[in-house]
């Protein structure tokens, strides 16, 4: 890998949006061309750094030369590779859609878009404590202006809320920081987690405290029980390509509590607390997210509570506590990111073709192509329910498996009753947009070729997750037996700080004074 080839997923969006803001005056056309040419390269980074991380190695790349634990860092290994080709792929599709008019209702659209990408990329490659803060900052203030894009009293107050809960997050995630800090005396991850091993009594006692909180500002990210309420008002109101890119935030969260987990209180006592309130939140937050779907009245709500569904299903998988459970919770990551995001862009295309009814379950005019959409409609929800042959019902199977006797006691049945609820809840809706009786003749717009290529490079992802079945369950296998392994997360980041290596000029400067650098490692001077 190129020397500062990590890094470029941070500054490539950083330098986009800059671009765009200083070229505000030029025609629009320039600026969609701009913005998704970027985002096209960036899937192209993600998939080189896959490829790299792909070979077990640990990348460190040092900002400023300043080594760990000392100075910021950004690391590069299985999961934080897999998390920026995620990242990458579904904000290509949204970026595409947006192209075809959604970007034009506000201003400044495609240079927020890119700090969001900024933050979200800057977030999975950090590993100091207080970068992961101030990159969950920058994407969640790009987020805020996301959520406002195009205005409207629905999508206002619910931005006010999503701004209200995310900044008492923000404050609880600094306070947690600073106990951790109190605790250990460093920022750094893989630092932390030693020094925590090392603790004992009071100060153990006071990381465990800052641990559990740093537990609950993740899980209000990633929208657990009962922290979850948010989320469908949010998300439903959002436009069609932010609310398709808000599909990776809540694994944000679920990416920063296998982070820590794994990494910082990984000999931690609190671990055990942990995971039980990640299996039993995420179990609750599944059950009440099925419940939210049959309850659902239009498309884009029925969506935002699928995405609680796939919350559920991913935390419950993240407190089953062993590699198995890892593995497949980053299999079925994969699928229900991409997927969700397209059915949120899908709900768009249909609300524009039923006139005033919008995405609302009710009679509306008859869609103008009603097999285009009927025929992507149907993979979604085949999908997104866990039906074979596509990928959600391989995900599904995989964190099937992979519980325990006990997990399984609780987990399959919730597991096939939330897709079952999900295929109800689908059905319905596709009988309503596609063959229940319909009043006045199509006089929605058609389908536009940004929208449509938008959507099928999402969709693409469903039967093709099947066909790369084999070697994506290798990696995410591989990726979670990395996580279970944290001392060579940590020896790669801290070697260079324990043994430093003496500049030439150091070195020649040592050897002029008579002394021997082979004895001096010794502890030995002349």
């Amino acid at each position: 890998m190129g020397q500062h080839l990590l890094i470029l997923p941070i500054l490539l969006p950083m330098l986009t949006a800059l671009v765009i803001l200083l070229t505000g005056q030029v025609s629009s056309t320039l600026q969609r061309q701009i913005s998704v040419a970027s985002t096209a390269l960036l899937v192209i980074l993600a998939v080189l750094l896959l490829m790299d991380a792909n070979g077990g190695q640990i990348s460190v790349y040092a900002l400023g030369n300043w080594q760990a634990p000392y100075g910021i860092v950004l690391v590069l290994d299985r999961l934080s590779a897999l998390m920026v080709m995620i990242t990458a792929v579904l904000a290509l599709g949204c970026v595409l859609f947006a192209c075809a008019g959604d970007d034009a209702r506000g201003s400044n659209f495609h240079a927020i878009f890119q700090l969001q990408l900024m933050g979200l990329n800057g977030a999975f490659l950090t590993g100091d404590m207080f970068n992961l803060f101030v990159f969950f900052e920058i994407l969640l203030l790009a987020s805020y202006a996301l959520l406002m894009h195009g205005g409207g009293k629905a999508r206002i107050g619910a931005g006010l809320h999503y701004v209200v809960l995310n900044l008492v997050g923000s404050a609880l995630f600094l306070i947690a920081l600073g106990v951790l800090y109190g605790a250990t005396g460093t920022l750094n991850m893989a630092d932390m987690g030693q020094r925590i091993a090392m603790l004992e009594g009071d100060e153990s006692a006071l990381a465990s405290a800052g641990a559990l909180l740093l537990i609950i500002v993740f899980s209000l990210k990633a929208a657990i029980l009962p922290l979850y309420f948010w989320l469908p008002s949010t998300y439903s109101s959002a436009a069609a390509p932010v609310a398709a890119l808000f599909a990776i935030m809540t694994k944000v969260g679920l990416y920063a509590i296998l982070r820590v987990n794994s990494l910082v209180f990984y000999d931690s006592t609190a671990l055990v607390l942990i995971e039980a309130w990640l299996w039993w939140g995420g179990l609750l937050t599944l059950v009440l997210g099925a419940v939210g779907v049959l309850a659902a009245r239009d498309l884009r709500t029925l969506s935002a509570y699928l995405v609680l569904v796939s919350v559920g299903t991913l935390m419950s998988a993240s407190g089953m506590g062993h590699i198995t459970g890892t593995a497949a919770l980053l299999f079925y990551l994969i699928h229900t990111t991409l997927i969700t995001g397209a059915l949120f862009l899908l709900a768009e295309l249909i609300g524009l073709q039923r006139g005033k009814a919008g995405t609302r379950l009710v009679r509306a005019r008859r869609l103008r192509q009603p097999a285009l959409l009927g025929g992507m409609f149907t993979i979604v929800a085949v999908a997104v329910a866990g039906i074979p042959p596509l990928a959600g019902a391989l995900g599904k199977l995989v964190l099937m498996q992979a519980a325990d006797e006990t997990q399984r006691i609780l987990l399959w049945p919730l597991l096939l009753m939330a897709g079952l609820t999900g295929l109800i809840a689908l059905s319905r809706a596709g009988s309503v947009f596609f063959w229940a009786s319909h009043k006045g003749e199509p006089s929605g717009p058609f389908i536009g070729r940004m929208q449509l290529s938008g959507v099928t490079w999402l969709l693409i992802s469903a039967p093709l997750l099947v066909v790369l079945a084999g070697p994506l369950s290798q990696y995410t296998l591989a990726t979670a037996q990395q996580l279970a392994s944290p001392q060579q997360f940590r020896d790669t980041q801290l070697s260079s700080a324990i043994e430093p290596i003496p500049s030439a000029s150091n070195a020649s400067a040592i050897e002029s004074n008579g002394v021997d650098m082979a004895s001096t490692e010794k502890g030995d001077l002349p």
